[in-house]
């Protein structure tokens, strides 16, 4: 069974966090969540909800300052994490290697065991230091996942425009999904 780890940090789109976890949960995937205060309080705005819903959808949770969490550990054994989305703070820190909260953590010991991350940067217009952050991330292997939808599919609800992001991000996973049209389907 694989393990992700799902980061949510302070950037607007935790639409995406939650459908993901939704269809890892479908996927019976372990799903080890840590949210950020910042995080916490977009919930609530964007979505009408609080993390408990979130929390429900995950296997374990973890506060972002528990560093006596498993995930703390390089010798946790996890199979890939998922930043979703990534404020430009959060990117940073990852590029910098400054962790100073579980998050930042969990990723810095992907990127040095080698293990899968993706972060999913929720910025726009992106200036040359975030450009900067996300090239220094992917020369080291991290899949950068702007939540930039296909229309090849002719998306009807706004479901389905995240559906093509979280499809997207299962397949960067290697999990197979049918939430979106591919194209020449």
């Amino acid at each position: 069974m694989k393990k992700i780890v799902v980061c949510i940090s302070g950037a607007s789109g935790v639409c995406y966090a939650k459908r993901l976890l939704e269809v890892l949960k479908e996927k019976n995937v372990e799903t080890h969540l840590i949210i950020s205060n910042s995080s916490k309080k977009i919930i609530k705005h964007e979505l009408n909800t609080d993390i408990e819903e979130f929390i429900e959808l995950s296997d374990r949770y973890y506060e972002n300052e528990d560093f006596f969490s498993p995930l703390a550990s390089g010798s946790y054994i996890f199979d890939a994490a998922v930043v979703i989305p990534c404020s430009m703070k959060t990117l940073s820190s990852i590029a910098n290697g400054y962790s100073n909260n579980l998050i930042c953590r969990v990723c810095d010991i992907a990127l040095k065991e080698r293990r899968k991350l993706i972060v999913m940067p929720r910025e726009m217009p992106l200036n040359a230091i975030h450009l900067e952050n996300m090239l220094k991330l992917s020369k080291l292997g991290v899949i950068i996942m702007p939540p930039i939808p296909g229309f090849y599919g002719k998306p009807k609800t706004i479901e389905d425009i995240i559906d093509f992001i979280v499809g997207r991000v299962l397949d960067s996973l290697g999990l197979e999904n049918e939430l979106f049209k591919r194209w020449g389907e």
